[in-house]
């Protein structure tokens, strides 16, 4: 299970619940998968508001997922990497997260325990990939306590979903996926899963919101439930007023590590299609495109001569990348991948992962005022890479262009470049002084940024900064658009003429 802060003390993911002591893992998110015959539980709840028909037919096929680790692999004063991006997530916004205290164990070897649910007959079970990462073995409980030994079919650790295969001599009772898409605020749900390790426990609550980003990866599009959900229901299902799987029950929102009515689930249309590709494969190559990128905003779209809000703006291309070949370029704005339209980054992040390797994709751009197309060869996501397009480095800051800006600009002479530690190959102007009253203070350009381009134009030096400005202003643009360099990280930032 993986601990997050809240604002005034602390936020959970829903993990495993580790069993060496009183040891908990940190562990993170869950998805889920496949296809199974819907369970017959009569539609709709009894007058009296009974969920028990919805109980009798899905407990059977929740199951618990118990895996024997080294203690090395389970070591609590280590994080997953999920559960890093969650602390950075929490970080990024001024919640404080604590990690947790040093562990001891006396063996080897430690257990941790999560959920699951049988999605056909044969003994196909989904559970998180977190509950069987570095497992040496894996053992699934049955809701009639019989216990068995389980295969790993497959795992994908970006979308942290596990198929698992178990053989019971008989057909196993089996939930049917539901439509996540038609949930609403308010409806019904029911959290099953075996949390602290008690045995089955079914929780009730509501959607309280949907479409939650915690910047975990990009698949985030969360099911914000207030049922209870506690360390150990990770993986298990949340189900709807049919008794259907409508989410994977993934993480809380926590004072003090247990559930406060805050928590949320991967929607089941999301992970149908991942657990499929795992059936049938084992593995998922997410596609690669080799950039990173930033939100277009109103500034950003005035700058560059877009008409309306939307794509996602080019920070940076890594070299020797798909992006890099196909002639993708800092400062471009991909407003589309093949018939998809890219509305914000999140969209560009799930499209591009979505690709297989080696597929070949147009991606058009807006560049230079129009829009081209350009024929990109998806590469693979490794492990050493970051996602495809994952968001680019240092916040969406901004930047200046000359002092109607409120700035003050001066040249790259061998003394600052060593004061700032900027290599050779930088070239462009240093901020020397912000006017705090001023566009650029609002835009978040702080003293020691440097100028590198203005408007998608290099910039040698404070007096091509203030001729690209003033370039600019009298083109009729709104603002201007600014590539920013500061403690070696590249972001744009738009300042606008009218705030100046």
């Amino acid at each position: 299970m993986s601990h997050i802060l809240s604002k005034h003390r602390a936020a959970a993911l829903v993990g495993a619940a580790v069993i060496a002591g009183a040891a908990c893992l940190p562990f993170a998110i869950n998805s889920s998968s496949a296809f199974a015959a819907p369970s017959d539980t009569g539609g709709i709840l009894a007058a009296s508001g009974s969920f028990a028909s919805i109980v009798d037919a899905d407990k059977p096929a929740v199951v618990t997922v118990t895996t024997t680790m080294k203690a090395t692999d389970v070591s609590a004063d280590q994080e997953s990497p999920m559960d890093e991006q969650f602390r950075q997530f929490f970080e990024d916004q001024g919640i404080p997260l604590p990690h947790p205290a040093p562990q001891h164990r006396g063996s080897e070897h430690a257990m941790a325990l999560g959920s699951g649910f049988i999605i056909s007959s044969d003994g196909v079970i989904v559970t998180n990939n977190h509950v069987i990462d570095n497992a040496v073995d894996i053992k699934v409980t049955l809701d009639d306590g019989t216990e068995l030994p389980a295969k790993l079919i497959g795992t994908d650790p970006k979308s942290d979903i596990a198929v698992l295969k178990i053989q019971a001599g008989k057909p196993l009772q089996t939930i049917a996926w539901g439509d996540s898409d038609k949930l609403k605020l308010g409806d019904q749900i029911l959290a099953i899963g075996n949390p602290f390790g008690i045995g089955t426990t079914v929780t009730a609550g509501i959607v309280s919101a949907r479409g939650r980003d915690l910047h975990s990866g990009p698949y985030d599009d969360f099911i914000q439930i207030d049922a209870p959900i506690n360390h150990g229901n990770s993986g298990g299902p949340l189900v709807d007023r049919e008794g259907n799987v409508v989410g994977i029950n993934t993480a809380i929102y926590s004072p003090n590590g247990g559930s406060v009515g805050v928590g949320f689930a991967i929607p089941s249309d999301e992970a149908k299609a991942i657990v499929a590709k795992l059936q049938k494969d084992g593995s998922i190559d997410h596609g690669y495109l080799g950039v990173q990128i930033q939100p277009v905003t109103k500034d950003v779209a005035d700058a560059v001569g877009l008409a309306k809000i939307g794509g996602a703006l080019v920070a940076a291309v890594t070299a020797d990348t798909p992006a890099a070949r196909a002639g993708l370029k800092s400062g471009d704005i991909i407003t589309a991948v093949g018939s998809e339209t890219v509305k914000t980054p999140k969209d560009l992040s799930r499209l591009v992962a979505d690709l297989s390797p080696g597929a070949k994709e147009s991606v058009s751009v807006w560049r230079d005022g129009k829009t081209i197309d350009l024929a990109v060869t998806v590469g693979g996501n490794e492990n050493t890479q970051k996602q495809a397009a994952a968001e680019s480095p240092g916040s969406e800051s901004q930047s200046a262009g000359q002092p109607s800006l409120g700035i003050g600009l001066a040249d790259l002479t061998p003394d600052v470049r060593q004061q700032l530690d900027l290599p050779r190959s930088v070239s462009g102007a240093v901020v020397a002084n912000v006017n705090p009253d001023k566009a650029a203070a609002a835009a978040g350009i702080q003293s020691g940024d440097v100028i590198v381009s203005v408007n998608d134009k290099s910039v040698h030096n404070a007096r091509d900064v203030k001729a690209a400005v003033a370039e600019a202003g009298k083109a009729g643009r709104k603002s201007v658009l600014l590539l920013i360099e500061r403690d070696g990280n590249k972001t744009f930032v738009a300042v606008p003429f009218a705030a100046s």
